[in-house]
């Protein structure tokens, strides 16, 4: 892991709670655009799902005959 010597210049005690800092802003900033950007995603939230429209009967295609 290259990425393990880092440790030897931040200490743990501050690099971890600043990576996991950086990882719930960006959530937190994602969840932000969608909510701002779409009109489906706040009434998600809400729970307000709409009813199904009901089909309507089809019309009989019938003819009479005399």
């Amino acid at each position: 892991m290259n990425e393990g010597k880092i440790w030897c210049y931040v200490s743990p005690n501050v690099g971890l709670p600043l990576f996991f800092l950086a990882i719930a802003v960006v959530a937190l900033l994602v969840h932000a655009s969608i909510l701002t950007n779409t009109t489906w995603f706040a009434g998600y939230w809400q729970g307000a799902a709409q009813p199904a429209a009901v089909a309507a009967a089809p019309a009989s295609t019938e003819v009479a005959v005399n």
